[in-house]
This record gives structure tokens, sequence and C-alpha cells, in this order.
């Protein structure tokens, strides 16, 4: 069930990467935008871009100064508060997904990888309005949030431990 806000929601994907096998083929864009609007409850304009492991090395070498593709990389765009009559979004950002990654977590984590992708996706937009998880409150609250969103999907709480093997 979309929020109240989702149609105030702009979500781009960018596919810069073929996910033409499975897991990644079943999921389509519309899908991707249902997971990130479902994050939002003021306006916003949200770009996702899908890359591949050289990109997503590059990006997280150049941005966080870690030599290696990882799954999830939020740019979130520092925006004036020009309140809410303003029309503009309050929170803009750029997402970038490494679905290489992302496939091998899940295995690694006996995860169902389009559930691990809905749970990036998630991460990263409340990354871009600015929950962290610094310290283990910072952490508890983002958390909880994720679960709540994810459960609106039938997605169950990523941070359980699977037993599927």
């Amino acid at each position: 069930m979309p929020n109240k806000a989702s149609n105030l929601v702009s979500v781009a994907i960018q596919w810069a990467v073929h996910a033409d096998h499975p897991p990644f083929s079943e999921v389509d864009n519309s899908r991707i935008r249902r997971w990130a609007k479902a994050c939002f409850l003021d306006r916003s304009e949200i770009t996702i871009r899908l890359v591949g492991e050289e990109e997503g090395r590059q990006l997280n070498r150049d941005f966080r100064g870690k030599d290696y593709a990882t799954n999830v990389l939020t740019f979130p765009m520092d925006m004036p508060d020009l309140g809410a009559d303003s029309g503009l979004p309050v929170f803009m950002a750029d997402i970038v997904i490494c679905p290489t990654v992302v496939e091998r977590e899940a295995a690694e984590q006996h995860k169902d990888p389009i559930d691990h992708l809905a749970h990036l996706i998630v991460h990263g937009c409340l990354h871009a309005q600015g929950y962290v998880h610094e310290s283990d409150n910072q952490a508890e609250l983002m958390e909880n949030r994720e679960i709540e969103i994810l459960k609106r999907f039938k997605i169950s709480n990523p941070y359980v431990l699977s037993s599927k093997k």
C-alpha cells in the first residue's frame, strides 16, 4: 500500500549494468520505485543507479576511500529548508546499488536476493533522509524503520539470521 506522499516522490532508475539473469531479471522498475517511495513522507527526488562492480568500486574508492565494490552508496544533496509550500523536494539523492555484490551477500547470508535488494534500496533511501548507524541508538532507529517499511512488502526482518541453506 503506497504512503500518502508517494505521489510526491520521484524515482529515476538507471541500469548501468544489465541484470538479464535471475534473480534480478525478475525485478522491474515499478517494483524498485514502490520500495523507494515507501520510505519517504516528504516531497523527494531520488535516482537509483544499478552498477557493475568496476563502477561501484571506483565510486566507493573516490568517495569513501575504500577500494572495493560495496552493496549500496547514498549521495544525499544538501537541500535548503525553504518550507513545505516551496514546491521543491525536501530530499534529493543519488543511490548506487551493485547487484553483483547484493547477490553475493544474499548467498553468503542465506537471504532471498530480491528481498536483500529491497532492503538495500530502503537502507539507501533512509540514508538520503539523514538516517545513520554510527551509534547503537542510531542503528536501532534506522533498523526499526527498515523493518517497518519492508514488512509492508511482506519481506521479513533482514537483521534476523536465516536458517535457509
